[in-house]
């Protein structure tokens, strides 16, 4: 006997049970919660150990709550290591940088997707295939370039050097290609240029592809570490990266008449991901839907 067509309509359109059984989500849960540990942990220790007297700072063990609570750290390696140059130097940087790399993604990207572009299948594998390209190859080469051009210890240099970004092309080509072509021919018919159909029709449909890029932009220049190094060498143009990285180093350039405990390292390393996690906490809601649908397109 066959089943009703109601009925059967009826079971199709109930929710979807999880299928696992107990046993598989009580593991599921475990392993979650063990990753979620092995991430958390270090964090916590960071921070308990920024926020703890010098001389508890200097105690070799794992510590998840400040002993001595003191602000001391973060006092001492924002005025004696200049700390407050370097972070105004990357925030300058990483938000310049970023606001030009999101509009050059963006136009590259509904370029590609024009049907009248020349070599339009070409050109998106050339943009492909510069993604294969270790970065540290190019580092004598970007030297070379910069000295020639005169880019050396200069804010343009910093802000020039990685400023196209070939998955950001990619990933709003792709997000592009999501929009109904029916809007764009509507608009032509209307007499709109190209400039006015990407500003009132594309980049309003792709907010959660345009913040996406903007977060993993941001954080890419502002962790950017071989780039700054190799084309600046005066200390007020150090960005964090580098900062931190002499703080690891007490044998060099940390060494000398004023000692760098523990608690001072943590207060850097802190004061560094402040500004990404506030980032991702105003991006995660278009963050991973943007990178879901600008990757699933083709």
């Amino acid at each position: 006997m066959r089943t009703p067509i109601f009925e059967r309509s009826e079971r199709v359109s109930r929710p979807f049970r999880n299928q696992l059984r107990p046993a598989e989500r009580v593991f599921n849960w475990v392993l979650l919660m063990l990753v979620f540990l092995i991430m958390i942990l270090p964090m916590l220790n960071v921070l308990a150990i920024s926020f703890s007297s010098n001389t508890a700072s200097q105690v070799a063990d794992v510590t998840l709550w400040p002993k001595e609570f003191s602000t001391e750290g973060y006092t001492f390696i924002w005025n004696a290591r200049n700390l407050g140059q370097a972070f105004k130097n990357s925030s300058f940087v990483s938000v310049v940088g970023t606001f030009f790399t999101v509009i050059i993604s963006a136009m590259a990207g509904y370029v590609l997707i024009q049907r009248e572009l020349p070599f339009r299948k070409a050109i998106a594998t050339g943009v492909l295939i510069t993604m294969m390209i270790p970065g540290d190859l190019t580092l004598v080469s970007i030297f070379s370039l910069n000295k020639s051009l005169g880019l050396i210890d200069s804010y343009l240099g910093l802000i020039l050097n990685g400023l196209v970004s070939a998955f950001s092309i990619m990933l709003m080509r792709n997000y592009f290609l999501s929009v109904p072509e029916s809007l764009s021919e509507s608009a032509r018919i209307d007499n709109a240029s190209e400039l006015r159909i990407f500003f009132s029709i594309y980049l309003p449909l792709s907010l959660p592809g345009l913040a996406a890029i903007t977060f993993l932009d941001f954080i890419g220049k502002w962790n950017s570490f071989m780039i700054p190094l190799i084309i600046t060498t005066k200390p007020e143009l150090f960005t964090l990266p580098i900062i931190l990285r002499q703080l690891t180093q007490p044998t060099d350039s940390t060494s000398g008449v004023l000692q760098v405990y523990d608690n001072a390292r943590m207060a850097a390393i802190v004061i560094t991901v402040i500004p990404l996690l506030l980032l991702y906490s105003l991006a995660q809601r278009f963050l991973i839907g943007g990178l879901t649908l600008g990757a699933s397109k083709g």
